[in-house]
């Protein structure tokens, strides 16, 4: 069996740049029909648009509110009245606002548990009842490492991250007798615009901490999302599947 996504429909949150942009591109590169969501890079996600369709599939790109419920029932209706189906969702919008917890104000707190973590619970929400009605479906729930190791300076983050993977093994647990299943892709150190911030000597410590050596880059994400969301993966659901190196063995 081949890895294959012809004939399914995809909808992908943040999906204009980074590992967000990586994804979309690489279910449509497999044969999934595309749409995006973004905040406010539409210059960005429009050409996140045309290079799905010049893969062959169809593509949309929406702005929306990730944090809003009702905008994202708006989202998975428009899908599925156009479309006619909604097969998968990788949750994937996040935001970081960094600081030590004593400096850390309660706006950024709430800002990054909203985006985060109230998004998923949006977007899972909203897609169960189409996937319930085609008694399928498989949700990609977007993590990280410092959800499950921490991280300093990050405690609104790692809390937000930590929560996805509670979150998805309840849903999985939840949706399972309706052939949905629902997973974790826990990312490490990958390149992109979010890190390019980094230091040179912050990026060395990276690689040593790593047992591979390096850090990743977006499409070695987009790969295991793309199993997850195919047959290849039909048994496994509740799970997290690290990509990160090696570096929270």
């Amino acid at each position: 069996m081949s890895l294959t996504l012809t004939d399914k429909t995809a909808l992908v949150t943040g999906g204009s740049r980074g590992i967000g942009r990586s994804i979309a591109l690489t279910l449509a590169e497999y044969g999934a029909d595309v749409v995006i969501t973004y905040s406010s890079s539409a210059d960005a996600a429009n050409e996140v648009k045309k290079e799905i369709e010049a893969a062959g599939s169809r593509a949309k790109a929406l702005q929306a509110d990730a944090v809003s419920l009702k905008k994202a029932e708006e989202v998975i209706n428009g899908i599925v009245e156009d479309w006619g189906k909604l097969d998968i969702l990788v949750n994937n919008a996040g935001i970081t606002k960094d600081n030590l917890i004593l400096r850390m104000s309660e706006e950024q707190w709430d800002q990054v548990i909203d985006v985060n973590l109230k998004s998923v619970f949006n977007y899972s929400k909203a897609a169960a009842k189409p996937m319930m009605r085609n008694r399928g479906g498989s949700i990609i729930n977007i993590s990280s490492v410092v959800g499950l190791a921490g991280n300093a300076g990050q405690s609104n983050y790692a809390a937000s991250k930590a929560g996805i993977v509670g979150f998805t093994k309840s849903y999985a647990k939840e949706l399972a007798s309706r052939n949905i299943r629902a997973n974790v892709v826990a990312p490490g150190y990958i390149l992109t615009e979010m890190t390019d911030e980094l230091s040179d000597d912050l990026l060395e410590k990276i690689k040593e901490d790593t047992p591979l050596g390096r850090a990743g880059d977006a499409e070695e994400v987009a790969s295991a999302v793309a199993f997850l969301a195919s047959d290849l993966s039909s048994y496994i659901t509740g799970d997290v599947l690290r990509v990160d190196g090696g570096m929270a063995m």
